[in-house]
């Protein structure tokens, strides 16, 4: 358990370095960008694990998209913290 954690957190501290705004939660991450950014970072985020040992790896990924903006995590978030 304790290796997937630091597998994990190596590639929270990635998506970190991304400079997109990010939540991390227990079940999910969310980020925030423009689609061939996420499209760059889910892509990283499948190679990290997998260069650290990682037999496999998964990905459930949900998009919005609109072109007229979308709320952001914290407009969704901020009023229940």
């Amino acid at each position: 358990m304790d290796k997937v954690c630091a597998i994990v957190d190596n590639v929270i501290e990635y998506i970190a370095s991304t400079g997109c705004h990010f939540m991390v939660g227990p079940f999910e991450t969310s980020v925030e960008g423009d689609f061939e950014t996420l499209m760059d970072i889910i892509k990283r985020c499948q190679e990290i694990p997998i260069e650290q040992g990682a037999p496999s790896t998964k990905a459930y990924v949900k998009i919005f998209h609109n072109p007229n903006g979308v709320l952001t995590i914290a407009e969704k978030t901020d009023k229940f913290k």
